[in-house]
């Protein structure tokens, strides 16, 4: 739960690096919520609470979506390639689920090295 509320707390910072465990984590924690919420929102006969909880989580999505880029060595701009039918989507998943660059890039020291807060 942490992962998830680090990422929150970091609402809108898109420079850095973030850990593929972190990344992940919050998909994991997203994922779950709104499935809860969907559940809800089918039992009260609106899916209000869910679409507001996606457009409350869009900026920090980004963000770490972002970060988790630029532990892999790419630019953030990357995320478009998303765009490109058919093979961009599967593109992106590998460049997320790829190991970030164990030295310091342009984007900061490797996170797995930096001390973690408690």
């Amino acid at each position: 739960m942490n992962w998830y509320l680090d990422v929150l707390k970091n609402y809108a910072g898109f420079s850095g690096r973030a850990r593929r465990k972190e990344y992940w984590m919050f998909v994991l924690f997203n994922f779950i919520i709104g499935i809860v919420l969907s559940v809800i929102g089918t039992a009260i006969d609106t899916q209000i609470p869910y679409y507001l909880y996606l457009l409350a989580v869009l900026v920090p999505s980004l963000a770490v979506l972002v970060r988790r880029l630029h532990d892999t060595g790419r630019s953030g701009w990357w995320f478009f390639i998303a765009f490109v039918p058919l093979v961009g989507f599967i593109i992106l998943i590998v460049f997320l689920a790829s190991e970030g660059k164990p030295e310091t890039n342009q984007h900061g020291v490797n996170p797995k090295l930096a001390p973690q807060g408690i």
